[in-house]
């Protein structure tokens, strides 16, 4: 091999590894912004608004098309409660307490607690141990830039329309390993791609008045009611889990419990207490 051609590659394989470092430096950059101690931290510059700039993934899903959302009549999904229907209670009446869960669908940390804790806290639900309720945020939209946040939530609304298991299905799908992405990658933003893990869920499987509602963002206002209603609750980060207006920790730390063995020990815990 010749001089040239040797210093040729070294200059190759130095510019391939700057180019590395540089989207590694950014990935690490956002994830750090992102995930603390366990859960995702809003650097809140949610406060105002929805309107942000960005995906271009096509269908109704532009940030045009969120910024028109706002303007749309609200429609409430079936089995939501409240003024404007972001009351999302999952359960048995006669359960005496509710477990408050706040979640954003890009969030890492939330599909990390759903694939690890997720069964755990469905199986409470239906034994009875406790209600759940949920408010869903869309600050990861503003931070890393898209419109998945948003989408998958007013997809959410659609599947809540249908009925309460099809959403706790739907949402675990979303969630799940296989169709979770990197909270820098924005395929929530893409109506296919719901569509196809919708596909999961035989409730939504072949629904034609479900895959409507999301093709036409039948749920998009409400989606963006639903994301003021959380950036109104003082929460900070997501995944959070509330009880009698009490966090749940891992003892002795200030830590979401993420794991399974970690949430079982929190929520007995909180279960307990008068």
């Amino acid at each position: 091999m010749s001089n040239r051609n040797s210093q040729s590659n070294k200059a190759a394989a130095r510019e391939r590894m700057r180019a590395e470092r540089e989207r590694q430096t950014k990935k690490d950059k956002l994830r750090r912004q992102v995930l603390v101690g366990g859960a995702i931290v809003a650097v809140l510059a949610i406060a105002t608004g929805v309107g942000v700039a960005v995906s271009s993934m096509g269908g109704n899903d532009t940030a045009d098309t969120w910024k028109d959302a706002s303007s749309k009549k609200l429609v409430k999904p079936a089995n939501a409660t409240g003024k404007d229907g972001t009351e999302i209670v999952i359960g048995k009446a006669d359960a005496k307490k509710t477990l408050e869960i706040y979640e954003d669908m890009r969030c890492p940390a939330c599909a990390a607690f759903e694939q690890s804790a997720g069964e755990q806290v469905s199986k409470d639900v239906k034994d009875g141990k406790y209600k759940a309720s949920f408010t869903m945020a869309s600050f990861i939209d503003n931070m890393a830039q898209g419109t998945g946040s948003k989408n998958a939530l007013s997809a959410l609304g659609a599947a809540l329309n249908v009925d309460p298991q099809a959403f706790l299905d739907y949402k675990a799908a979303l969630y799940s390993a296989k169709y979770h992405p990197e909270e820098t990658d924005d395929k929530f933003a893409d109506d296919a791609f719901l569509l196809k893990v919708a596909d999961q869920v035989p409730a939504l499987k072949d629904n034609a008045g479900f895959e409507k509602a999301v093709k036409d963002g039948t749920y998009d206002k409400w989606a963006l009611e639903m994301s003021k209603k959380f950036d109104k609750s003082g929460v900070q980060g997501t995944p959070t889990f509330k009880m009698d207006g009490n966090k749940l920790v891992v003892e002795g730390t200030q830590n979401t419990p993420m794991q399974a063995d970690q949430f079982k020990a929190a929520i007995e815990k909180a279960l307990a207490a008068k």
